[in-house]
């Protein structure tokens, strides 16, 4: 974990709010220069991001790693893709070229990949909800890094709401998607999509499931996975203060192992926030 004035390269809307509410913009992408971070990142953990010079906001903002970007072998940095749904956010989305950025990371524990020799032609899937689009593209290219196949299931309620599909595809992803109001794709909720393609799909090369959005669209995922016995991975979108476990702010009930009833706490933050769903006792 580094505590690092970042550079800001570039700070880009990518996609309005269906509704604008006073001008407030959308969805962004912003980039940073922050070497010694983007060497030590992995698909799934996130930074706390400091939005503002002053203490309003006091908090820092929890932001998945969205990608880690360089030229040839050099690493030179991270970007980040957040929704502005607040003061902080909204303060993040006036940052400029040139200005710099505290951020604090990388934190939490990431996904676990794929295993080549227990699957020698392994096959994942991906499935985003919304703004937990963010983290899986940084996973979706480290997969494609190591020559395993990915699908991705992207769900949302309307067509302008639908995020990163041209990067999974340049990752080499095969995409699928489905949105509440049948805009773009299949019309219904991500879940459903899900089971329609474990139920018409060999899935026996089927290693893990990486799943990423609200906690009702997690808990199905979850719930379904264990019917098909496939290994699901959930990240967390839960709301943390600081970040590394000092507050204990971020705490979810999860099993105890061995022990059919009974559960112990763990911090999304330092716990997770990537999760084996089969531990998970949802609300």
């Amino acid at each position: 974990m580094k505590d690092i004035k970042a550079k800001v390269i570039f700070n880009e809307e990518i996609a309005p709010r269906t509704t604008r509410v006073r001008g407030v913009p959308g969805y962004f992408r912003m980039g940073l220069e922050a070497p010694s971070l983007a060497r030590l990142a992995k698909p799934g953990q996130f930074v706390q991001v400091r939005c503002g010079e002053t203490t309003d906001p006091l908090l820092r903002r929890p932001l998945g790693i969205h990608r880690v970007k360089g030229e040839g072998s050099r690493v030179k940095g991270i970007e980040i893709l957040y929704e502005v749904v607040g003061i902080g956010t909204k303060l993040l989305s006036e940052r400029k070229s040139g200005d710099v950025v505290d951020v604090l990371g990388p934190l939490g524990n990431g996904f676990n990949l794929p295993s080549f020799t227990l699957h020698p032609s392994p096959f994942t899937l991906l499935i985003a909800g919304g703004i937990g689009v963010a983290p899986l593209v940084f996973l979706a290219e480290v997969l494609a890094e190591r020559k395993i196949k990915s699908v991705v299931l992207l769900g949302a309620k309307t067509k302008k709401k639908i995020l990163c599909e041209k990067d999974f595809k340049r990752a080499g992803a095969e995409v699928h998607i489905t949105t509440d109001d049948g805009t773009c794709g299949c019309k219904g909720l991500v879940p459903k999509l899900f089971e329609d393609i474990l139920r018409t799909t060999n899935h026996e090369s089927l290693t893990t499931i990486y799943a990423c959005g609200p906690e009702p669209m997690l808990k199905c995922i979850a719930g379904i996975s264990e019917r098909y016995s496939v290994h699901c991975q959930a990240l967390l979108e839960e709301k943390m203060a600081c970040g590394f476990g000092a507050c204990l702010g971020c705490t979810v009930k999860v099993r105890q192992a061995g022990r059919e009833q009974g559960f112990i706490n763990k911090l999304t933050c330092k716990d997770g926030p990537v999760f084996d769903t089969r531990e998970l006792i949802w609300n």
